[in-house]
């Protein structure tokens, strides 16, 4: 490809709106261009980069039996209706109504269609199992689009399912999904851990989630480096240290004003860990208290897990007007209006100081099971240093981004959709599905995100949009121009995706817009070339320069290709 008839429009400054990294660069090397919030262009560069991580995935999908379909973005509300989800899922889901008002709705994912699809096609345990994929536009409605391509109202995917007559099959095609996702991982040249994780919306017996390390990230993981334990911080455990254990009495003391556990505890002189920290939520049912100590924060998909449903956080005049008693003094001993109590584990054992259900005083040697009942649950966010609760090694949190998932779905789709089989003794049975998602623009950003340097992208070798970025620098004979174009056609017809720098810009110009760019191997034809017949070859990860006669440029190239690619 020849720059000066590309669209490669490079900018020497960051977008102002931009906060990640690989927001930032992407936009300056002329990948992408934002439409709108959450919506993109992907320019020429960045298109190729994302063809290039789909093919890896289609040809990891094809090895373990995969089949490529195409489904529709436009879907019929009834088919929603029927697995429970059109009620369910909130604001993120696109709805709209077509010309005859029927409700219809932009497909987030296709495990309906996929359910409706296997109850018109699938008669026989014969037919089982099956693998089918797409990649595919999706439509979500996120309420805060932000870190340009990685969290976006409309995104690439590509998400399969697998069909299968029972457990045991399942649990083979999802641990085929499992290595194929290792490979495609691998392949694209992005670090990443395997973590449990929380089914959430998808529902079903189990999910992993395939987490990319970067401080760009919106999700946090617990990993072990001794046991190897990891976990999303949304479904991972940790051991807290216990408590210190004062010897109180339980007795009401005056806290005027000392609404917050920094407040309470400046106050009486106490760690918060010697405190209850006293939540309100309303649920489906009513006023929840969830309960956990002062020095930890709840995590909110584990109290809805607890509670078997969703629940917001309560405004402060609902607090006041159900418990009577104003937020920063809501305690659970004698506490009234709320429909349930659920405290974290780490309130066991031990005495605390919580508020006394009414304004300026608080309880100290309050003791849970002596002083108030409550159910039990795991609501702490695991904190850095806890205990593993594997071998009791100590956590490490790092924030990720998820790049993919794997879901266990079982019976969820099929059964109220009617996707059965006929078994080996004519018995009808429900298929057992899987569900399995992966993004191509998230995993580019998250190679983005792991390798830069302050000059630009560094790609891998396997997703960057060129392999060879070809610069003649030149002068009044043109001799560069003339040996780089000769250069350029030996490249290409020896197989190298090589993008000539033909412009008419400065050297500086274009060797900036090549780290921005990060091709993995940069060739000059420069004022070496004039003196000594010499070819400067460059990688950009390492920087290492190689010097050699115009003779030895595809040989030594493919030299350093194999080395790049290989590392």
């Amino acid at each position: 490809m020849r720059w000066h008839r590309s669209l490669i429009p490079t900018l020497r400054e960051d977008p102002a709106e931009a906060e990640a990294i690989s927001h930032r660069l992407m936009v300056r090397a002329g990948l992408v261009r934002q439409l709108a919030a959450g919506i993109y262009v992907y320019l020429p560069a960045g298109l190729r980069v994302l063809d290039k991580v789909t093919a890896i995935i289609r040809q990891e999908m094809n090895a373990i039996g995969g089949q490529e379909l195409t489904m529709p973005v436009l879907q019929p509300a009834e088919i929603w209706q029927q697995s429970g989800r059109w009620e369910a899922i909130g604001g993120e889901m696109f709805r709209l109504k077509d010309r005859n008002q029927r409700d219809m709705c932009l497909g987030m994912t296709h495990e309906e269609v996929v359910a409706w699809l296997a109850a018109r096609e699938i008669r026989s345990y014969r037919d089982l199992p099956q693998v089918w994929y797409q990649i595919q536009t999706k439509e979500r409605d996120e309420a805060r689009p932000r870190s340009g391509v990685l969290r976006t109202r409309e995104f690439l995917m590509k998400d399969s399912y697998t069909l299968d007559p029972d457990q045991v099959a399942l649990d083979k095609s999802y641990n085929d999904h499992k290595g194929a996702y290792c490979r495609i991982f691998d392949r694209c040249g992005v670090r990443y851990v395997v973590v449990d994780s929380d089914p959430g919306m998808m529902g079903g017996s189990g999910s992993h989630e395939f987490m990319a390390p970067s401080a760009a990230g919106e999700d946090e993981v617990a990993l072990c480096d001794s046991c190897g334990y990891a976990a999303n911080v949304e479904l991972a455990r940790g051991v807290p240290a216990p408590a210190p254990a004062p010897a109180w009495t339980l007795r009401e003391v005056a806290t005027p004003e000392a609404r917050t556990i920094a407040e309470v505890c400046a106050l009486l002189g106490i760690e918060p860990a010697l405190t209850i920290k006293s939540l309100v939520f309303v649920g489906a049912e009513g006023p929840v208290l969830a309960l956990v100590r002062g020095d930890h924060a709840l995590h909110e998909r584990k109290l809805a897990r607890a509670l078997r449903g969703e629940a917001r956080p309560a405004h402060a005049g609902e607090v006041h007007e159900q418990l009577g008693a104003p937020a920063g003094f809501v305690g659970p001993v004698k506490v009234s209006g709320v429909t349930r109590i659920v405290a974290d584990e780490s309130l066991r054992q031990g005495s605390y100081v919580a508020g006394a259900n009414r304004e300026g005083y608080h309880l100290t040697g309050v003791v849970a099971g002596r002083d108030f009942q409550c159910e039990w649950a795991d609501l702490q966010a695991v904190l850095p240093g806890e205990a593993c609760p594997s071998c009791g090694a100590a956590l490490r949190v790092e924030r990720v981004i998820e790049v993919g998932n794997i879901f266990k779905l079982g019976t969820k789709y099929s059964v109220p959709l009617g996707a059965v089989y006929l078994d080996e003794h004519g018995r009808e049975r429900p298929i057992v599905m899987g569900s399995y998602g992966i993004g191509p623009a998230r995993i580019a950003a998250a190679a983005v995100e792991q390798r830069h340097d302050a000059d630009g992208i560094v790609w891998p070798w396997n997703i960057a949009p060129f392999q060879v970025h070809l610069i003649p620098v030149a002068s009044r004979e043109a001799v560069q121009a003339a040996a780089a174009e000769d250069i350029y056609r030996e490249l290409v017809a020896a197989g190298f995706e090589v993008l000539l720098d033909d412009r008419d810009e400065r050297a500086g110009v274009k060797f900036k817009d090549a780290d921005l760019l990060g091709v993995p191997i940069r060739v000059t034809v420069g004022q070496g070339f004039v003196r000594e017949g010499l070819v400067e070859i460059r990688e950009r990860a390492t920087r290492r320069e190689r010097k050699v006669p115009r003779a030895e440029v595809l040989a030594t190239l493919r030299t350093v290709a194999g080395e790049v690619a290989g590392g």
